[in-house]
């Protein structure tokens, strides 16, 4: 613990530094020298992935100082056992976490007795960088052993886009002073760790493994859950260019590792390359009986095709992949480095081909959160992938909550809720609740809004309102059900209020009539009742089979929905012209963050946390984030209230806030506040900015940062089935350019100081409105 509690001093000193510490560049992450108490923030931004499974960017020789092993298979996942100081009933029995899946990437290295270890080596010319065009990780460095040999390292690998099961590594070693025999110990190592496991249980248990020459196979299962993933290498090593000569391998293998260790001679300023392949694959993709054959099919192909073709191939979808989702920036190179970063990573983890899967807040960067989904994805991820991507791709995302709406029922049910109403959970990786804070589980319900407003958000982009006939109606019955059960009757307000809550400022808790949570019930009860009368009229044998298989009493629930939304209680104030947070907000003691001192800075590391729950300070935008979601209720006059009373009180302590508030802060033309939330959303992880890097990335929030380009910047909108854009550009840039696509067609949109230009890239004519006149646009 005293460990732990010096690094976060040692952190918070080196903060202004840390935020330099990477090279601003266009299309790539670039870490000049090693500096050891950042490696763990740099295994996180440096991480790659494919959609089918993830790495941290370790070290692949061993490395004894800090660091997060983390190697991660999509779909994968174990249900560690609650713990909690004292159970309240309804707590979930476990809270699911994304496995640190079996470890492919190693290559130890051995001369004369001494690891090649960056924690006892002289570092010299250390370089990492991640091209986020092509997606390759590289490293370089001269390291220098205690007795004066120097080695010259370079190292390059990918995770395929092409194949989603192939890892791919070339890891070259020079001797510059010297000629000697070494040992390479190259591996696949299943008896890995996660260091948020709540008993520091192991989680995987061996199946099989096999060791040849060349080549290493480890199947391992999931405790409880029963998951197998088999992961296989092979690989080869050349010298100068060619079959490098050996002059032992040993077979290595222990419980849950195999592999080999080989040992040659390293000769004076000869480059001496492993290639190595790796196949990662899953029993969610494959029958168990046969992964250890498929696994080899997978690694027969890799190595027919060798590393420069696999290469080409993971590399050409990359460039598939910006051609869809590129935003350019012109003049502003961190401004630039920011966007794309985000892009990338929200790329590399969500491919949006297999409904099963979600986006995990950590991604494949590390293990906070457990890697579960969380609302995140229909408040912030949902618009990413309309605009950048096919339309399937959306729809899958609603699809996953459908196919899950009969846990959310059986979650309503652990807490007291009744006939059919539906409480979707704070986390989830198959559909059931497992986060175990009250204040959360119980009380943030407000997730059950974001999951409504995705259904309609997704209509209201796509204009596919069969989707309300085909799964959308029956997830709003539900959560509709749970909201008209949730309040109750006040008689001394004579309106319905909503009790024990806390709402997106999670530095509030168990808070009554949440302006933010009381909204969201009504919008959804009122949105649920077009529902039911569009697929009475769309599809009326449909509505039938779903009023059967629901058993909804459409006069009765109907009824009670309009009353409730009539006479619900929305806590204002009348003399400020504000929307209040919830009940008893104007009791606080109101401060901006201004008045904080700098190292009271972040809250939730430097105050207790009763302290925090009795300040006027917001995690994250709250009433705000309600005036986002439904701005065409209100005017401009009633916004800029809002705004300006609620952001100066917010620490955006949360990487869900800056984007929220760049995309008001650019309608209310606060330009450079705008620009401000922007770098801080942009930058939020390069930067480090709440200190928390290390732990893994905030992907969900990335699709935030987009939003802020999209929608802050450009100020686009769907209105009557069109786009509307009312854009300005920050006086930092030159030109900014961002392509969407909408309905079947492909748009671009470029801003400069020069005025705003528009071209209709593929698709049929359509019309938009820019800055409120009506455009044209047909293909040339």
């Amino acid at each position: 613990m005293a460990d732990k509690t010096a690094d976060c001093i040692l952190n918070q000193k080196s903060f202004s530094k840390m935020k330099n510490y990477l090279k601003p560049h266009e299309w790539q992450i670039v870490e000049e020298g090693f500096n050891p108490h950042y490696n763990q923030i740099s295994e996180s931004i440096f991480a790659i992935g494919n959609g089918r499974m993830g790495q941290r960017a370790n070290f692949e020789e061993e490395y004894s100082g800090e660091t997060l092993r983390g190697s991660y298979v999509a779909g994968v996942y174990y249900p560690d056992k609650t713990r909690v100081g004292w159970w309240k009933n309804g707590y979930p029995e476990y809270f699911a976490k994304v496995l640190n899946a079996p470890n492919w990437i190693g290559i130890h290295i051995m001369i004369e007795s001494q690891k090649l270890d960056l924690a006892k080596c002289k570092v010299e010319d250390f370089k990492r960088v991640l091209d986020m065009k092509s997606g390759l990780l590289s490293r370089s460095f001269a390291a220098t052993f205690p007795d004066g040999k120097k080695v010259k390292i370079d190292s390059k690998r990918f995770c395929s886009m092409a194949h989603g099961e192939i890892g791919a590594i070339r890891y070259s070693i020079t001797p510059l002073n010297f000629t000697s025999k070494a040992a390479f110990s190259i591996y696949i190592d299943a008896d890995v760790v996660n260091k948020d496991s709540n008993y520091d249980e192991k989680f995987w248990e061996e199946v099989s493994k096999e060791a040849s020459e060349g080549q290493a196979i480890v199947t391992a299962q999931t405790k409880k859950t029963h998951f197998h993933v088999t992961t296989g290498m092979r690989y080869f090593i050349e010298t100068d260019g060619k079959k490098a000569v050996t002059d032992r391998i040993n077979i290595e293998q222990r419980e849950k590792f195999a592999g080999n260790v080989i040992q040659l001679e390293l000769k004076e300023g000869k480059e001496t390359v492993v290639y190595k392949y790796a196949a990662v694959l899953s029993s969610e993709n494959h029958d168990k009986k046969s992964l250890v054959a498929d696994c080899k099919k997978v690694l027969d192909e890799a190595v027919a095709k060798g590393f420069e073709k696999l290469y080409e191939e993971h590399k050409a979808i990359w460039e598939h992949k910006w051609e869809e989702c590129d935003i350019t920036i012109e003049g502003d190179a961190a401004a630039q480095q920011g966007i794309r970063f985000n892009i990338f990573h929200l790329t590399q983890t969500y491919t949006g081909e297999d409904e099963r899967l979600n986006i995990g807040p950590k991604g494949f960067t590390g293990e906070k959160y457990g890697g579960s989904t969380y609302w995140d994805t229909e408040a912030y991820c949902l618009p990413f992938y309309l605009g950048t991507a096919e339309q399937k791709v959306a729809r899958n995302l609603l699809v996953y909550r459908y196919k899950h709406l009969q846990r959310a029922i059986e979650n309503a049910q652990k807490l007291g809720f009744t006939d059919g109403a539906a409480l979707y959970p704070m986390v989830t990786m198959n559909g059931e609740e497992c986060h175990n804070e009250w204040e959360i589980t119980f009380e943030e319900i407000h997730r059950n809004g974001a999951i409504a407003f995705a259904i309609y958000d997704y209509i209201r982009y796509t204009g596919d309102e069969r989707y309300l006939t085909e799964y959308g109606l029956e997830v709003l019955i539900g959560i509709s059900r749970f909201w008209s059960q949730r309040v109750n009757w006040s008689s001394s307000r004579n309106k319905y209020v909503m009790l024990g809550v806390t709402g997106p400022n999670e530095y509030e808790n168990n808070v009554n009539n949440n302006w933010y949570t009381n909204t969201f019930a009504t919008w959804t009860l009122d949105y649920t009742q077009k529902a039911v009368d569009f697929v009475k009229k769309d599809n009326s044998s449909r509505y039938k089979e779903i009023v059967s298989k629901v058993k909804f009493d459409e006069a009765k629930e109907l009824a009670r929905w309009k009353e409730i939304v009539e006479k619900m209680y929305y806590p204002e104030d009348p003399v400020r012209g504000v929307f209040l947070q919830q009940d008893g907000f104007l009791d606080k003691e109101l401060m901006t963050v201004s008045e904080l001192r700098k190292e009271d800075r972040p809250l939730n590391q430097k105050w207790s946390w009763d302290r925090i729950l009795r300040s006027c300070f917001i995690k994250q935008a709250d009433v705000l984030q309600g005036l986002y979601f439904f701005e065409e209720r209100f005017d401009q006059e009633t916004l800029r209230k809002n705004f300006d009373f609620y952001e100066p009180m917010t620490v955006h302590e949360s990487s869900l806030s800056p984007c929220v508030h760049v995309i008001l802060a650019s309608k209310l033309g606060y330009k450079q506040k705008a620009y401000e939330m922007y770098l801080r959303t942009a930058r939020l992880d390069l930067d480090d900015y709440n200190n928390d890097t290390e732990d893994g990335l905030h992907i969900t929030s990335m699709a935030g940062t987009w939003m802020s380009v999209i929608k802050g910047f450009g100020g686009m909108r769907v209105a009557d089935g069109k786009l509307h854009f009312n854009p300005f550009i920050p006086e930092q840039w030159k030109s900014y350019s961002f392509r969407l696509e909408f309905r079947g067609r492909v748009i671009k949109v470029k801003v400069s100081k020069d005025g705003v230009e528009t071209k209709l890239e593929s698709g049929d004519p359509m019309d938009i409105v820019l800055k409120d006149q009506t455009i044209t646009l047909k293909k040339i």
